[in-house]
């Protein structure tokens, strides 16, 4: 992973942004409805602010300001291969998918782009175990899945994010990669976004990428309460076929999770100052 392109995408679920109080940094930018807005980058291994390895599958770091409130952000992170032609990509490839946290920085008043609010530490980012898909299409692997996300707090089981099938997002198979080879080509530096081309090029045409393609809508509790020191975050991706969120919500809490790599992928993180 140290020498891939990490990106995330901008409002692909219906209401997060709303929920993440960033929707207001998108109103110069135009969008068929409830189409993403955006892509932006949290790793770039050759950038003077975004080179920090910032995975870590077991804990999520918070910033060194005590004042900068964090929020997991459950997703689906898709890993990619990226061929080029004259200096553009040409294909993305999708050979993995896996249940991801793409955490943020909600309240720094100093980040202009959404980069900013991102790389906050070496262990702002995490994904489970791999996936592997057969073929991005309908009718491929990722029909059958869905995605789910408890908190721990003080050893109860909350459920954080809503339960939705990988289906719902906005933007999925063909559409969705269409339009990333279009943003991390042809993206502007605008608003809170950056030219995704520039910084692709300065970092030597990467050929893998991992893409974080966007979070899910929050219940109540995950909308309103920011992480603290102690709580713990799980994220899960499923398939649907074979759990149901409720049975695997019983076995969070069990701690009796399964090891089914297949038909599982768990990301398991302990909040720490």
């Amino acid at each position: 992973m140290k020498h891939y392109l990490g990106v995330g995408i901008v409002g692909n679920f219906a209401n997060h942004l709303e929920q993440a109080g960033e929707a207001s940094d998108f109103c110069g930018i135009c969008s068929e409805e409830n189409a993403p807005k955006g892509i932006f980058p949290f790793y770039v291994p050759n950038h003077e602010k975004l080179q920090r390895f910032c995975f870590d599958n077991q804990k999520i770091i918070l910033p060194e300001d005590s004042t900068l409130c964090v929020q997991a952000e459950p997703e689906v992170g898709i890993e990619c291969d990226i061929t080029y032609e004259n200096g553009y990509i040409k294909t993305l490839v999708p050979k993995f998918f896996m249940a991801f946290n793409d955490a943020s920085v909600r309240n720094d008043k100093n980040a202009k782009k959404i980069s900013q609010k991102k790389n906050f530490s070496t262990g702002c980012k995490g994904y489970g175990n791999k996936i592997a898909i057969d073929s991005f299409q309908e009718g491929g692997v990722c029909d059958d899945f869905s995605i789910a996300s408890f908190i721990k707090i003080d050893g109860k089981i909350h459920a954080y994010g809503e339960c939705s099938p990988l289906l719902n997002y906005s933007f999925f198979y063909n559409k969705l990669l269409d339009w990333l080879i279009q943003k991390l080509n042809y993206q502007e530096d605008m608003v809170v976004l950056e030219d995704m081309h520039h910084i692709i090029k300065n970092n030597n045409f990467p050929e893998k990428c991992i893409i974080a393609i966007g979070a899910t809508r929050y219940t109540h509790l995950g909308e309103t309460r920011f992480l603290q020191n102690g709580d713990e975050v799980n994220i899960l991706v499923f398939n649907h076929k074979k759990y149901d969120p409720n049975t695997l919500e019983s076995l969070l809490r069990e701690d009796r999770l399964p090891n089914d790599e297949k038909n599982l992928s768990i990301l398991k993180q302990k909040v720490e100052k």
